[in-house]
């Protein structure tokens, strides 16, 4: 959520870099109105709601004079003023958090505000390559894959460890049931990638609930915008959701809380099921695993002072990348432009691995620094190290990696003319010393 007092303070600075935002570029000007309309009538019922509270208070004094005076004349007058002024408050209290809510509901729908270095555009096409990993490797692979390379449902449905029918008449489409080879690959990928962010890169591993209260959805900024993307269960009177992403519960781990500044940063990895309902991409990817309603990914998750929210995103994003580059993927890193950028983000680096059978490269990471956007929402804080005041957290989150499509740019990247697919070295460990997966 943005800070509204900067908002005022700094009206033509917001509305410039809301423009930015594609979707706001016609509207900026009038949500900005709409903003400060809101706060200023919030802000003029305040000081009405004060000054009727601080002439109560006097009129309590006078009313003790007056009835130490004898005056009772007086001190009736006074009594029925303040009975008066009583009414007021208690109305006025009951407008305060109506003025509240009507403010806070506008800033909760509104996305964050690029940093400046951000490039601007509308969508996916004016994103920026940043650098790229494996062009040798694409090279060195493509004799052994054939003349052309195949997808991986192409692979895993010919090794018969890869079935959609039988997900579908489970649960219906954008499911898979993975088997054998396949299925222990999947799990091996997650171990080595929660082993390389524990061990190697000094993240703490949690496992977190997978079901969360809207709260939690709301502190990270899937509610109330996103709600049609996200799966719900009934919970008592209420519901719980299903997370989209482990970010949920990693990054709410310090909601209402005020962290001290020596105990920053503080930094969690997590290896869960993700469940996403992908509501608006009807006909998009609907062959094989790139865009499932289930599938597992290892979070990253870090809290850490202002100043350092820039230089821990370069170093998310490295450890992102070294996933990749420990299982010998191709890959490139691109800067999100302002229209691909998500919701909460100040700015996002993607990480794309290659995918030979789409002869393309797809998301397979995406790391963002919200600045206090979401630590504002949640209201988790830290204490200087003067222990003088407390401000906002800076949060990051990033896929490290999402492992279904791990899984895809494994099977395609190692695949063999034949139809096997040799495990990466690094996974070796982690197969039980299995090499290769091919047709039984």
């Amino acid at each position: 959520m943005l800070d509204i007092k900067w908002i005022r303070e700094n009206p033509e600075a917001f509305a410039e870099a809301l423009k930015k935002r594609p979707s706001y570029a016609a509207s900026a000007q009038s949500t900005l109105d709409e903003l400060l309309a809101k706060d200023e009538a919030r802000r003029s019922h305040l000081v009405k709601l004060q000054e009727a509270q601080e002439r109560r208070n006097a009129l309590s004094k006078e009313i003790g004079k007056a009835m130490g005076a004898k005056n009772s004349a007086l001190a009736e007058k006074l009594k029925a003023e303040v009975a008066e002024l009583k009414g007021f408050i208690q109305s006025g209290e009951a407008s305060e958090r109506e003025f509240d809510e009507a403010l806070n509901n506008a800033l909760a729908v509104l996305p964050n505000i690029p940093l400046p270095d951000v490039p601007v555009g509308k969508d996916e096409a004016d994103n920026v390559e940043l650098r790229r990993f494996g062009d040798d490797l694409i090279a060195a692979r493509q004799p052994k894959m054939g003349n052309k390379p195949k997808e991986h449902f192409e692979l895993g449905e010919a090794l018969g460890l890869m079935d959609f029918e039988r997900a579908a008449k489970i649960s219906g489409s954008r499911f898979t049931v993975l088997t054998g080879g396949l299925a222990r690959l999947e799990r091996a990928l997650g171990q080595f990638m929660l082993d390389l962010h524990t061990s190697g890169h000094g993240y703490t591993e949690v496992q977190p609930p997978l079901l969360v209260r809207d709260d939690a959805l709301h502190g990270t900024g899937q509610l109330p915008k996103f709600e049609e993307d996200l799966f719900f269960t009934p919970h008592g009177d209420g519901r719980l959701g299903l997370i989209p992403t482990a970010e949920v519960p990693l990054t709410n781990l310090v909601r209402e809380e005020i962290t001290p500044a020596e105990n920053l940063p503080l930094r969690f990895t997590a290896l869960t099921p993700s469940f996403r309902s992908e509501a608006g991409s009807a006909g998009r990817d609907t062959r094989g695993m790139l865009r499932q309603h289930q599938f597992y990914k290892v979070e990253l998750v870090s809290f850490t002072e202002a100043d350092a929210s820039l230089a821990e995103h370069e170093r998310m994003t490295q450890c992102a990348e070294n996933v990749l580059k420990k299982l010998g993927l191709p890959f490139r890193t691109i800067t999100l432009c302002t229209g691909d950028m998500g919701f909460g983000a100040q700015k996002t680096y993607d990480i794309e691995v290659w995918l030979p059978g789409q002869n393309a490269y797809r998301e397979i990471s995406s790391c963002s620094v919200c600045g206090d956007f979401q630590a504002r929402r949640m209201g988790a804080r830290t204490k200087d190290r003067d222990g003088k005041a407390t401000r906002f957290v800076h949060t990051l989150n990033g896929s490290g990696v999402a492992v279904g499509r791990a899984l895809i740019a494994v099977m395609e990247n190692y695949q063999d003319a034949d139809g096997s697919i040799t495990i990466p070295d690094a996974l070796v460990p982690y197969m039980g010393g299995l090499t290769k997966i091919a047709k039984q």
